[in-house]
C-alpha cells in the first residue's frame, strides 16, 4: 500500500486520496476565444513523462483539501508535497507538469 503525505494531516493510506491530474495547468485567459481544438487540448491533453511529475491530489477522506505533489511515475515514490497555489519548489524544477 502506498503512503501519501497530506500537508495538513500527515501520512495516510492511498485509499484516502483522489488523484486530480497534472498540476500547474493554467486556465485559458479567454476561454471563449479558443477553437474547439484548443479547448479540447486544454481539457484533455496532458504531459505523460517518465520520472518526476507534478500532480494534484485531494485528501478526500480526511481534511478534504487539495494539494500538489511531485511523484516519480516510474517508482510511484512521492518526492514532496506543497500547498495549492504555491509554485513548484525549486528543488523540483526538473519535474514535468508545466
Amino acid at each position: 500500500m502506498l503512503l501519501i503525505i497530506c500537508p495538513n494531516c500527515g501520512s495516510r493510506d492511498e485509499s484516502e486520496f483522489t488523484y486530480g491530474g497534472q498540476a500547474h495547468v493554467p486556465y485559458p485567459e479567454d476561454p471563449y476565444a479558443l477553437t474547439d481544438r484548443e479547448w479540447a487540448e486544454y481539457l484533455f491533453y496532458r504531459d505523460n513523462d517518465r520520472g518526476l511529475f507534478a500532480e494534484r491530489w485531494c485528501h478526500s477522506l480526511g481534511c478534504r483539501k487539495w494539494f500538489n505533489a511531485v511523484r516519480d511515475t516510474v517508482t510511484y515514490d512521492f518526492a514532496g508535497v506543497y500547498p495549492m497555489g504555491q509554485p513548484r519548489p525549486a528543488t523540483f524544477e526538473g519535474a514535468t507538469g508545466r
